[in-house]
């Protein structure tokens, strides 16, 4: 984002908090600014920046160059603006979510509230419909921000032919040159293959076809207890699958700080979610009617099978950098398919750039949109600015699960003297009125100086609660600060206002 008047107030340098997840080996890489004038290409017109791909990286760099005065044009391989995140991730995963939880309270929790229902049953076509309409709908209000903005916008497939052009086969069956000064690579991330197992999109599934699956499951084995795992696992079962999560590591989403992560799995298991941990998936077999997996630790050991009648393969994601044509003018890449690029965005290349899930960081959308406004930023002559250590993540079960900043152990192992404090949902009026008030809020802060290093939440609509922290944390602010400011009541944010009270004296309703 812009550094506006917080980060010149902050004193901000270019590489401030931008390099962590780069190598100092690419911070060589030359960087060249061009004068630009406003204008919209097309056919054998230069454009001033060209973004290969649509996604919220691409799509919101496309935007930001337009609006900084900049000719642009984007190119999409789908057809669909949005990505992986709008077309067959985050949106569609959302909706998901919210209509198997309304299905799940409405059979199991309504009663409480005096709300009787003679019969609950679900209508998996119409889930999936709604699912649909609300991916339709969005995908088609980037185009209209397309038009408005004026980034031309071609449908077809990218390929770098030099460091100023890019081949498209577009979607008629035709080819064309798109010509630009300027090129930003957004093309996103694939779904991580596992060795020996073949995703048909029917039995064994990506995300993608975890999110079109025509008939619930009896049983479910999901591989990989990350964010998607979790996520798409919480779904199915919800609606009546029998969920069963394998990771290979010991833990489920390791990134967690492990207080959180140990009350979240208790939470998924009293849901019914089981988790076979340390362990391997070494064979599948689809022979039959339903699928046979083979089991083994990690570590070495006996096999054992387990049956199920579908699986769902969340072992990560991938950069989507292969068949770009990135030797073709010698972009470098790390050994995992990743992009290097300087603080401000820049190949080795003078003149390409990238942002997104193809370089190294955290493979979110919310950061890919962050890195594509700075990107833009920097190549129109200002001043981009992205801070990765206060980029949040959210888990969107039930209860969600979100933080920002360092976990209790990375402050640990830093070596940082601190104090940690904490406040339950179970003692927060709101959560308590809605019989709703499962997790905690955890604030990790320096002892010394009373700064916020960590926030941590899980509690229903986490994901919207965690932003309060984000801010706290962009600041520089201490626990105090945070405490000091007043919250209206009743609210679910009352409990990070309390947890920030314990952190540096006592809160008041424990």
């Amino acid at each position: 984002m812009a550094m506006s008047s917080f980060a010149r107030r902050k004193g901000y340098t270019l590489s401030r908090n931008v390099t962590n997840y780069w190598s100092s080996e690419s911070l060589r890489y030359s960087f060249t600014l061009t004068s630009f004038s406003r204008g919209f290409a097309s056919g054998s017109e230069e454009n001033d920046v060209v973004v290969i791909g649509g996604g919220p990286g691409g799509y919101v760099a496309a935007i930001k160059a337009a609006q900084l005065g900049l000719k642009t044009t984007c190119i999409e391989k789908r057809g669909t603006l949005g990505g992986t995140c709008l077309n067959v991730g985050c949106i569609p995963s959302k909706a998901l979510l919210h209509s198997s939880h309304l299905y799940h309270e409405a059979k199991h929790t309504f009663g409480n509230h005096g709300v009787k229902l003679s019969s609950v049953e679900v209508d998996l076509p119409a889930m999936m419909a709604q699912k649909d309409k609300a991916v339709s709908n969005l995908t088609k209000g980037i185009e209209g921000l397309f038009k408005k903005n004026k980034v031309n916008y071609v449908k077809g497939y990218g390929k770098l032919i030099s460091p100023s052009e890019v081949s498209v086969d577009t979607q008629e069956g035709e080819n064309t040159v798109v010509k630009g000064k300027n090129i930003i690579i957004a093309t996103g991330s694939d779904v991580k293959s596992l060795p020996g197992i073949s995703i048909d999109e029917k039995r064994i599934v990506s995300s993608t076809g975890a999110l079109a699956l025509s008939e619930i499951p009896k049983k479910l084995v999901v591989i990989g207890a990350g964010y998607i795992g979790l996520e798409m696992g919480s779904v199915w079962g919800r609606l009546g699958s029998e969920i069963t999560v394998v990771e290979f590591g010991p833990d489920i989403v390791p990134t967690m700080d492990g207080e959180i992560r140990k009350q979240f799995q208790r939470s998924l298991e009293k849901q019914g979610m089981k988790f076979v941990l340390k362990t391997k998936v070494v064979g599948v077999d689809t022979s039959g009617n339903g699928v046979k997996l083979t089991l083994e630790p990690a570590a070495g050991g006996n096999p054992t099978t387990f049956e199920a009648d579908a699986v769902l393969v969340s072992a990560g994601r991938t950069p989507f950098t292969s068949a770009l044509g990135l030797d073709n003018i010698g972009v470098e890449i790390d050994k995992a398919g990743r992009i290097l690029v300087n603080e401000r965005f820049a190949t080795n290349v003078p003149g390409v750039y990238a942002i997104g899930d193809v370089i190294p960081g955290p493979m979110l959308a919310h950061k890919a949109e962050e890195d594509g406004v700075a990107c833009v930023e920097f190549i129109a002559g200002k001043v981009g600015h992205v801070d990765y250590d206060k980029v949040p993540g959210v888990v969107y079960t039930h209860p969600e699960v979100a933080y920002v900043g360092k976990t209790e152990e990375q402050v640990k192992a830093l070596g940082i003297d601190y104090c940690v404090g904490k406040f339950p949902f179970l003692a927060n009026s709101r959560a308590k009125a809605i019989d709703d008030a499962e997790g905690l809020v955890k604030i990790v802060a320096e002892k010394e100086t009373d700064k916020i290093l960590g926030v941590h939440i899980m509690a229903p609509n986490a994901g919207e609660l965690i932003h309060e922290a984000a801010i706290a944390l962009q600041y520089d602010a201490s626990s105090e600060d945070l405490a000091r400011v007043c919250h209206a009541h009743p609210t679910l944010s009352e409990a990070v206002k309390e947890a920030a009270m314990a952190t540096y004296d006592k809160p008041i309703h424990i």
